[in-house]
């Protein structure tokens, strides 16, 4: 969001000079000002957490220029910026160009895993929730408590598959190693992984959830948290994975009441 915000700075700079160019005559500093921007902006709980988190001390005021204007060197931006009639498509396009971009900063990444010693490990899982963010990019009065689930929903079923994963992780490894064709475990994506864990968790310990409803469920996930193909990737072994198990009378299903 900081580094957004630094295009008020950079529209400021632009009026100040005496000779501009036709794209300092159409600039705006819309890259911040864009309602999902300002939905960010505007919502207490994101700032909350940030405080929480000290997040605002992470990036001082030459850090935050400095990856801004590379970035608005990118062909993409300038084709942002000259764009006068931007849709709600276009600002989420252009922020997550700009997500993209940061997240392969060799800069942004050093002071990443400076402040938070498991940063390499927990990165897909933290792109992966930005992207949603952005994808989805809810209207709402308070955006970042809108994305929490109901309390109802963490402490009966969310609890409960969270134990239930963790105590069968290595079981749910093994069934799922000898089905990733022309793969091995550990050059999977780690989010995808995750996925397949808990998908597979689901088959066989929840029997109220048809397998369909799971499978479909995690590629939906996929789509948000993960690479561009993860979802054919997901589908493909969660089905295999389904076939299989339930021809070995692994999977018990029983309908809800």
């Amino acid at each position: 969001m900081r580094i957004a915000g630094y295009s008020q700075e950079d529209a400021k700079l632009r009026t100040e000079k005496h000779l501009r160019n036709d794209e300092d005559e159409v600039f705006t500093p819309k890259l911040f000002e864009n309602d999902i921007m300002q939905m960010v902006h505007s919502s207490e709980g994101f700032h909350e957490l940030t405080r929480k988190n000290k997040l605002h001390k992470l990036l001082d005021k030459d850090i935050t220029k400095k990856l801004y204007q590379e970035f608005s060197k990118t062909d993409k931006y300038r084709s942002y910026i000259l764009n006068a009639d931007c849709t709600r498509e276009d600002h989420r396009d252009i922020l997550l160009d700009l997500h993209r971009s940061l997240i392969k900063h060799e800069l942004f990444n050093e002071i990443l895993e400076d402040h938070f010693a498991n940063w390499q490990e927990n990165k897909s899982l933290v792109v992966g929730a930005i992207k949603k963010t952005l994808k989805q990019g809810k209207n709402s009065s308070d955006f970042y408590n809108s994305y929490l689930p109901e309390k109802e929903t963490v402490d009966d079923y969310g609890a409960e598959l969270l134990h239930k994963y963790f105590q069968t992780e290595k079981d749910l490894e093994t069934l799922i190693e000898p089905n990733l064709k022309n793969w091995e475990i550990d050059r999977v994506a780690v989010i995808d992984k995750i996925l397949l864990k808990m998908a597979l968790c689901e088959f066989l310990y929840f029997e109220t959830i048809p397998t369909k409803v799971t499978l479909n469920e995690y590629v939906e996930i996929s789509k948000l948290y993960s690479t561009p193909k993860s979802k054919e990737f997901i589908n493909g072994i969660l089905d295999k994975l389904k076939t299989l198990l339930t021809e070995e009378g692994k999977i018990h299903k029983v309908e809800r009441a």
